[in-house]
């Protein structure tokens, strides 16, 4: 059985923080490019996190069947 709260996606204020400390984490790295870059980083870089969470979350559902 699958569990809710791992199914359902981030609310805008989680994904807002996560995307800030994406940010945080990798200004070393990210500090040449624009700040309008770097958000659009954070932003695919947290999708790409959801995205591959959802994956796995099924993946686990089915192997319960």
């Amino acid at each position: 059985m699958e569990d809710n709260n791992l199914k359902r996606s981030l609310s805008p204020e989680d994904r807002r923080r996560l995307e800030e400390k994406i940010m945080e984490i990798f200004k070393n790295e990210t500090h040449t490019l624009s700040q309008e870059l770097q958000r659009m980083l954070a932003d695919d870089l947290v999708t790409a996190f959801e995205n591959r969470l959802a994956t796995i979350m099924r993946i686990r559902s089915k192997q319960g069947d």
